[in-house]
């Protein structure tokens, strides 16, 4: 039994409302896929009979499982590479030297997923910038799904998850061996604080960023929702910060509180002066 169009309907009206993300006609078959664990749970005899119950008053907890199924979490270690080379490179190199008299550095990813970029940033720190370690040093890591936080903050991963960029040098340097799973080492897995945000809705009080990774997010909002992100990201930047999206990604044509910089395959956006 597949759902119908009301119901389609209703689960794209009801995750634009709470997530602001775009479910383009068509997308009955994911809305099915995401949702069938969730019916299952909930001794639905199908996804169609799951999404009536929803409609006909479930539980605000209920709810919010199917907001975050609806959720996209693919990420990686150093995902596409390139970005995590400029900050190596460029970025960090030059955040050192302007913030060396202060001593403190604030990074927030602002939709960490499962954890793979914030733990990525604090590797590439310790890896390659040892005297960060001394100052004060905050990576901010939030996600608008509790579940994909609870896995993050375990720090627990399977070998094909490491095995996705992750290097093999560092993943035998930062990760044990736990059976089927690898873990990483405490001393890395302190370095993030992981926080629930849901990006669409007003942001708690939070430090002025140094940078702010908000990378490949942004393609799944529409325009409207866009400029209130970036209005509110722009709001919680340095005026010497930097900005990384994903490499489809821009604020050109959506906000222009900020330019663009071009860095080999990458790049990175500062607020205009």
């Amino acid at each position: 039994m597949t759902i119908s169009r009301q119901e389609f309907e209703y689960v794209r009206d009801l995750v634009r409302a709470n997530a602001g993300i775009v479910l383009e006609t068509g997308k009955e078959y994911l809305v099915e896929a995401r949702l069938r664990p969730l019916a299952e749970r909930d001794h639905a005899m199908s996804v169609a009979l799951f999404i009536q119950r929803l409609k006909s008053g479930a539980s605000s907890v209920v709810h919010r499982h199917v907001i975050e199924a609806m959720t996209t979490n693919e990420t990686s270690f150093f995902r596409d590479m390139s970005p995590f080379e400029t900050l190596r490179k460029q970025i960090l190199p030059d955040l050192v030297e302007k913030r060396r008299n202060e001593r403190a550095l604030n990074i927030w990813s602002a939709a960490c997923s499962t954890g793979q970029e914030p733990y990525t940033v604090a590797i590439t720190i310790n890896e390659y910038f040892p005297t960060v370690m001394q100052w004060k040093l905050r990576i901010l890591a939030s996600d608008l799904s509790t579940d994909v936080l609870d896995r993050a903050r375990g720090a627990s991963y399977s070998q094909l998850e490491v095995n996705r960029g992750m290097p093999a040098s560092l993943m035998v340097k930062y990760f044990m061996r736990n059976r089927l799973c690898w873990d990483l080492r405490p001393e890395i897995r302190k370095m993030v604080e992981f926080f629930e945000i849901n990006l669409t809705r007003a942001f708690p009080a939070l430090p002025d960023m140094d940078i702010i990774m908000l990378r490949n997010v942004m393609i799944y909002f529409d325009l409207d929702t866009k400029r209130r992100i970036i209005d509110s990201i722009a709001r919680r930047l340095k005026p010497d910060g930097y900005l990384l999206l994903g490499n489809s990604e821009t604020t050109f044509g959506v906000h222009d509180a900020f330019e663009r910089f071009a860095q080999d395959r990458s790049g990175w956006h500062r607020l205009r002066k």
